[in-house]
């Protein structure tokens, strides 16, 4: 818990005109890789679409707008951490400042406290098209009942958090630290929220603090692990896992990066921003709802993919944000196995990577609610915004009282 002490401290993004002018003259000098005749994604991110996308980045894309548009929101920034984690484990890490936005509901509300937690490669960028729909539902078609108080951090190497120097954090540690910061904006009790590693991060929340969490939501059950006896996983759990690994040799390969030498892919991430583009890039098209055509701008446009993007490349955080993959791979089995009995929900976007089974998430958490929206994938708080609100309010509205 922190002490009288915690004060977060009003943020603000800013950025040097010097590393603007430094990120266009990079662009402008990329060396670009051939390519097969026929092009396209088969193999890796569209290198014609890509030259596309650096171009405009480098010529049209306005960050200062995109910049004074993120600055809109509430910012904070406070040091979290310090003590040792909840697993026990020794040697108390170095205090982190962490950055959050703290978006509090309309007024005249009885808000729910809500703490939502991105994944890789993204930041708090995930859920900006939220934000608003949950604090004030009434002015955007929803009933003002459902309101929330909205607590956006970005995870510790993420975004405009600090990087970790000396140890780096699993999903686990960083369930511990948003407890601490719950606790010092003064919530005791709240809901949790997430998807991808932020999905791994409010599973944690709910096991390791249930008597402050009072029901999570996810839009994931994470990779397929084969925990146990696999003779007593129904035969749609065993294909569900099947599907999983058929995945991860198919697409996982970033992931085997991540979590054995993150170091040697950031060197080059760092360097060039159109190697950043194509390692982000290619994710936001294959784990989005891009539908038949698999047109990336039919979900995004050029600016939104780019404001993503730029948030990595002036944080230098592409490698921090990879190397959690490390302290994850680490975290003990018997953690991966534990149940949540705080009630859980799951919405289970059609365009999302892999669909868990129904009796997984009833095996893995106390389900007591599971949506299934029409479209989305991954991304689904910015891909559909409307449909991913709608669902947090259905799932969380029986825990207001």
């Amino acid at each position: 818990m922190p002490g009288p002490e915690f004060r977060p401290e009003p943020f603000t993004l800013q950025t040097d005109a010097a590393a603007l002018d430094d990120l266009r003259r990079r662009l402008r000098s990329t060396r670009w890789p051939d390519a097969l005749d026929e092009g396209g994604w088969a193999l890796g991110t569209d290198v014609a679409y890509l030259r596309e996308l650096v171009e405009y980045w480098a010529n049209d894309f306005d960050w200062a707008a995109h910049e004074e548009a993120l600055n809109l929101f509430p910012h904070f920034r406070a040091p979290l951490g310090g003590t040792p984690t909840a697993a026990g484990e020794p040697g108390a890490p170095s205090a982190l400042d962490i950055h959050f936005v703290h978006a509090r509901a309309a007024a005249g509300s009885r808000p729910l406290p809500l703490v939502l937690t991105h994944g890789w490669p993204d930041s708090f960028w995930r859920y900006t098209k939220v934000i608003r729909l949950l604090t004030d539902p009434g002015a955007h078609g929803g009933d003002p009942a459902d309101a929330f108080d909205v607590i956006v951090p970005d995870l510790p190497g993420y975004g405009y958090s600090e990087r970790p120097t000396d140890r780096i954090p699993s999903s686990r540690d960083v369930a511990a630290l948003w407890a601490e910061l719950m606790s010092g904006l003064g919530y005791e009790r709240f809901v949790a929220a997430g998807g991808d590693m932020g999905s791994h991060v409010s599973r944690y929340l709910a096991l390791d603090q249930p008597e402050r969490v009072i029901a999570v939501h996810r839009t994931d059950a994470g990779v397929p692990r084969p925990l146990g006896d696999p003779a007593a996983l129904t035969p749609e759990e065993r294909e569900w896992i099947d599907e999983g690994a058929r995945w991860l040799a198919a697409e996982g390969a970033y992931g085997a990066i991540h979590r054995t030498k993150p170091q040697t892919a950031a060197a080059g991430l760092t360097d060039s921003p159109a190697g950043l583009a194509s390692w982000i890039v290619e994710k936001l098209r294959s784990w989005s709802d891009c539908g038949p055509s698999g047109d990336l701008e039919s979900v995004y446009t050029k600016d939104e993919i780019l404001t993503n993007i730029t948030i990595y490349w002036l944080t230098e955080t592409i490698g921090s944000s990879m190397r959690m993959y490390h302290a994850n791979a680490a975290i003990a089995p018997e953690q991966l196995a534990r149940r949540i009995e705080v009630p859980s929900g799951f919405s289970l976007f059609p365009g999302d990577i892999l669909r868990p089974a129904r009796a997984w998430l009833d095996r893995s958490a106390n389900t007591v609610w599971v949506g299934e929206p029409p479209r989305g994938g991954h991304f689904a708080a910015f891909e559909e915004p409307e449909l991913y609100a709608e669902e947090l309010r259905a799932f969380f509205r029986p825990f207001r009282d």
